[in-house]
């Protein structure tokens, strides 16, 4: 895997929340949000400065997001460094069998892009395609991650975007070099379970030289939380973050 480093691409950041076990969701995905309020303020500070959401539509409609911006006072924070009040929302679904009765449907209020495969059946992708904002079709059977990212950038100005999985997603991302950050929120829980999602499910890597490969550039403690933050060792940052022990 060689990272992927060009200007054309936004800033991807992955955000995810993990049990001491690595886990990011019960193995009945019953339970996804388990960090501490902290935790949750932490990401509604990520969004404030994302230009876009990016994630994966099981992991939309399981826990009935709607990929807001966190209330009033991110509202105003974003405004206040240029950004549209509410950031886009990118939900990737490749057989576009994301469900048109999603939560996230029923809130308007910023655009919903939509990205499918081109194998997507057809009756699905026209349902779909008539509730999102915009669609990017992907030629082949799978979404092609890079070229929706410089649609983005191009089309749409998008300069940073924000991941917030599922772990699906995130191989895929990892898998291409397209991570440039990484905020780890390290939860003291042992959830367990063979079938239990991970932070980076999917296909992965066979080899320990393909593995994508960060340093560790902050770390804080809060209460028995650990916030880490990994940055990919060539990645373009445009607010560096301080470098300090937990």
């Amino acid at each position: 895997m060689s990272p992927v480093n060009s200007p054309s691409l936004p800033f991807v950041r992955v955000n995810m929340a993990m049990s001491a076990d690595g886990k990011i969701a019960t193995s009945s995905r019953s339970i996804h949000t388990f960090g501490s309020p902290r935790d949750s303020r932490h990401l509604h500070e990520l969004r404030a400065g994302a230009d876009a959401l990016l994630c994966g539509a099981r992991t939309v409609e399981e826990t009935g997001a709607t990929m807001g911006n966190g209330g009033d006072e991110f509202t105003r924070a974003r405004i206040a460094s240029g950004l549209a009040p509410h950031p886009i929302r990118v939900v990737v679904s490749g057989s576009a069998s994301f469900s048109p009765h999603a939560e996230l449907w029923q809130h308007r209020f910023s655009p919903i892009h939509l990205w499918m495969s081109g194998s997507a059946p057809a009756h699905r992708a026209q349902t779909l395609g008539l509730l999102a904002d915009h669609v990017f079709v992907s030629p082949g059977d799978t979404v092609d991650l890079h070229a929706g990212l410089v649609s983005l950038a191009r089309d749409f100005h998008v300069r940073s975007v924000m991941v917030e999985g599922g772990g699906g997603l995130n191989d895929s991302l990892f898998q291409a070099g397209l991570v440039d950050e990484l905020h780890l929120t390290w939860c003291p829980l042992i959830f367990g379970g063979a079938l239990a999602p991970t932070l980076s499910d999917g296909a992965g890597t066979e080899l320990l030289a393909n593995a994508a490969r960060f340093h560790l550039a902050s770390c804080e403690r809060a209460g028995d939380e650990l916030f880490l933050v990994y940055r990919r060792g060539n990645a373009p940052h445009p607010n560096p973050l301080p470098t300090g022990p937990c």
